[in-house]
């Protein structure tokens, strides 16, 4: 008598994820592709539009922390529990340091910074409860590397980084771990945004290619693969890390591309 072979069960099966900005862009992009791999998953953000097919949704604004203590309840009601926190609502920034006043400053790093601060914070307990946590804080490429006019974006995403390692030495006695993820320059609606403001947008997408040593924009899809190796139940020795995904920029050093 034969018997049909026993399938292993999903690499998220049983996890119980919260994404951050998870209506747009690498949010959304992070939300399927856990969603993919078995895990139950509710997007928080600002709104429920976006938010892809099989996930909750909370509506929360992450420099409100009323409404995010609220997002974070109401999601581990619905998933009986939280697994998984990543971090990825942002916003960006341009300008050297001249450029924008003490207003815009506070605003970026309350969002950037302060946002992590605020969801981590509530959902801590639901972490500590876990057996499986992870926290994953989504940094940039202008954690570690010195680019053109972003002074501020640059200054919040550094601390975003610096942030993560301390979170993750504070936490991994309780076996939660803490890492962050380094994506380049990805092809998301707010790099869109800016191109489309920009004199020559086909110019302008060029130069950002050109600065990958892949000769490319980054993908939310290649950052949320990240993302989930990051978060997964099987990742147990990951913890304090930075990982990049930015086609090479941070660390290569290539020849420019012959000339025909």
């Amino acid at each position: 008598m034969s018997t049909a072979p026993l399938e292993n069960p999903p690499e998220f099966a049983g996890i119980r994820a919260i994404v951050t900005g998870g209506a747009s862009g690498i949010g959304a992009a992070v939300v399927r592709a856990l969603l993919a791999r078995g895990a139950q998953v509710v997007a928080i953000d600002r709104t429920r539009d976006g938010v892809p097919d099989g996930a909750g949704a909370e509506v929360a604004d992450v420099t409100d922390d009323a409404a995010v203590r609220a997002a974070i309840e109401g999601a581990a009601a619905a998933m009986g529990g939280i697994d998984v926190v990543v971090n990825n609502a942002g916003i960006g920034a341009q300008g050297t340091v001249a450029d924008n006043d003490d207003a815009e400053w506070l605003r970026v790093l309350d969002v950037n910074v302060l946002g992590i601060v605020r969801v981590t914070r509530a959902a801590l307990p639901h972490l500590r409860a876990s057996e499986h946590a992870a926290v994953v804080n989504t940094a940039s490429i202008a954690s570690w590397s010195g680019l053109p006019q972003r002074a501020l974006y640059s200054a919040s995403k550094g601390a975003v980084q610096a942030l993560t390692l301390a979170m993750a030495a504070d936490h991994v006695r309780e076996n939660i771990r803490v890492t962050c993820v380094n994506p380049g320059t990805v092809d998301t609606p707010w790099v869109g945004r800016l191109l489309d403001a920009a004199p020559d947008p086909a110019a302008e997408r060029a130069a950002l290619e050109a600065r990958q040593p892949t000769g490319k924009l980054v993908s939310p899809e290649a950052v949320a693969h990240a993302v989930c190796y990051l978060t997964s139940p099987l990742a147990t020795a990951t913890t304090g890390t930075a990982l990049a995904v930015d086609g090479g920029m941070h660390e290569l050093r290539v020849r420019p591309p012959e000339q025909p």
